[in-house]
C-alpha cells in the first residue's frame, strides 16, 4: 500500500501510527499526508472481515481523531478522508455484500474514484475498495501458489526397529 501511495505524486506515508487520546487506543495502518493539497488520509487494511460494525466504529474513530494525530507531525489537514482496503476473497465479498446498504452510505466511494483522488486530492473521499492478496500482504509482489504435500500414509505394520509403537508389556 505504501508503494502504492509512493506512485501517486506527493504523498507521504507512516505505517502503523499509535494513537491514545482521551481513552480511545489503536494503531492507524497507514496515515497519508498531501501537503499541496493539505490532505488527510487514514487507510485501513483488513485481511479478513469478521464484524463489520467493528470496522465502521473502528473506522469512524480513526477518521474523528485522524486531525490532531497529524497536527502532531506538523500536518494540518483541511480535509479527512479514509480508505478501507479489504483482501479480495470470496468470504470477505460475501460478508460485506450482506452488509452493502450500511457500508455504502459510510464508504461510498469506490477505486475508481479513489484514483482520481489520489492523483489530484480535490475533496474528502470515503472509499471502500478490494485489493488482490498479493496488494495487501505483500505489497503488490507476487505469491507462490498453493502446494500440497501428501505424506505416504503410515500404519503400525509400516514400522520398524526403533519406530515400533510400545504397549507398555515387556
Amino acid at each position: 500500500m505504501a508503494a502504492r501511495l509512493s506512485e501517486a505524486a506527493g504523498w507521504v506515508s507512516e505505517p502503523e501510527v499509535s494513537l491514545s487520546i482521551h481513552g480511545e487506543r489503536g494503531v492507524i495502518d497507514i496515515l497519508a499526508w498531501h501537503a499541496t493539497s493539505r490532505s488527510l488520509l487514514v487507510i485501513e487494511l483488513e485481511t479478513e472481515i469478521v464484524d463489520v460494525n467493528d470496522l465502521m466504529r473502528t473506522v469512524d474513530r480513526r477518521r474523528r481523531l485522524a486531525s490532531r494525530i497529524a497536527g502532531e507531525r506538523g500536518w494540518h489537514p483541511t480535509s479527512v478522508s479514509v480508505w478501507v482496503a479489504v483482501a479480495d476473497s470470496r468470504t470477505n465479498r460475501r460478508r460485506l455484500a450482506r452488509h452493502e446498504r450500511a457500508l455504502r452510505s459510510k464508504l461510498p466511494d469506490d477505486g475508481h474514484r479513489l484514483r482520481s483522488f489520489l492523483a489530484a486530492p480535490d475533496t474528502a473521499v470515503a472509499a471502500l475498495s478490494f485489493m488482490s492478496i498479493e496488494h495487501v500482504a505483500h505489497g503488490g509482489l507476487p505469491i507462490a501458489g498453493r502446494s500440497r504435500v501428501r505424506h505416504a500414509p503410515t500404519t503400525l505394520a509400516g514400522l520398524s526397529g526403533a519406530g515400533q509403537l510400545s504397549t507398555g508389556r515387556s
